[in-house]
């Protein structure tokens, strides 16, 4: 039988020291609460921001799934949770409108209320006008979806990597991002506070295309690869449009107190009809206009207007080549 080990000296020493780390520990967690009263009365620092209120403030997740019902109610069949077909489309159809309507209209009313509480703006009967701007919004999905259709079939036509429309459809962060915009650009139209600006960054944050609700864009647009891709709230972009990553539709340098100066003004360009606009080019300011049938090449930064069927290319880059430990300059053409 073997003999139960002594303790060592050793043992004595691992011992004590885990008992000195867990009481160093200890004293640690007691100043959690002296800590957290401290941050609770930083709370009522109007320096600071906070939203402390009775009625509650929305939250993303409950963007996230507002836009997922859109997304099913646009595209019927390819994003709904059961199957969809001929004998029960009329149902779930009607089943996930109805449900749309309750979420839309919670949300609208939410944030039209959390406006006029914070900053004690005049009634506006936020339940009511939640629910008349929530149909009006419902109004709009087959004018929408039309235009989305657009959108998907001059992407299909544009891209030869493009198998099929379901694909697109299914897998292009571009026509996401363009569903998400038509869908909060009808809400910024209505006036509603906060939420288009939410739904806004909610597909930015998904796929890198940060689209302000304000920006007007007409059919067949279509955004190429997409990441990276910014367009200010007053842009304004015609019909069969096409832009690749990197592209900025901008305004130009604001002064410190342009907030209210230049709020509402046009600060973002215009773009004509059928133009293309080559990954990684700037273009910037109000009174700039890209004329029709316009080609932008490639990391042109732009501030002032082009004419009509013009193409604006940078000059071509001398590359250097190393080859052997020497260098060699060559035209990049």
């Amino acid at each position: 039988m073997d003999k139960p080990k002594r303790s060592t000296q050793a043992d004595h020493q691992d011992g004590d020291a885990c008992k000195l780390e867990m009481d160093a520990c200890k004293k640690m967690k007691a100043r959690v609460p002296e800590l957290a009263e401290m941050i609770i009365s930083q709370c009522s620092d109007h320096d600071c921001y906070t939203h402390i209120e009775y009625e509650p403030i929305p939250a993303e997740a409950f963007v996230s799934d507002l836009i997922d019902k859109f997304r099913e109610i646009i595209f019927p069949g390819y994003f709904s949770r059961g199957k969809l077909d001929p004998a029960n489309m009329k149902y779930s159809i009607g089943q996930s409108v109805s449900v749309l309507f309750d979420m839309l209209s919670e949300q609208i009313t939410h944030h039209v209320r959390h406006d006029c509480l914070r900053y004690d703006l005049p009634c506006s009967e936020c339940e009511h006008s939640g629910q008349a701007k929530a149909l009006a919004v419902l109004e709009s999905i087959p004018r929408i979806r039309k235009m989305l259709a657009t959108d998907v079939q001059a992407t299909f036509d544009g891209d030869p990597a493009a198998k099929s429309h379901d694909e697109i459809i299914f897998s292009y962060p571009g026509i996401y991002a363009i569903m998400v915009h038509r869908v909060a650009h009808r809400l910024f139209e209505l006036s509603v506070p906060l939420l288009p600006r939410i739904m806004s960054e909610h597909a930015h944050s998904l796929t890198g295309i940060d689209i302000h609700p304000g920006a007007t864009i007409g059919p067949r647009f279509v955004i190429d690869h997409g990441t990276g891709v910014v367009i200010g709230e007053t842009a304004e972009i015609g019909t069969n449009v096409r832009i690749y990553q990197g592209v900025t539709l901008g305004a130009l340098s604001l002064p410190k107190d342009a907030g209210e100066k230049y709020r509402g003004k046009k600060r973002h360009p215009t773009i004509e009809d059928d133009v293309i606009i080559y990954s990684g080019s700037t273009i910037l300011g109000g009174d700039t206009v890209i004329g029709a049938r316009s080609v932008i090449g490639g990391n042109v930064w732009l501030t002032e207007s082009v004419p009509p069927d013009t193409t604006v290319m940078t000059e071509h880059p001398r590359l250097i080549y190393k080859s052997a430990g020497n260098y060699a300059k060559g035209d990049a053409s």
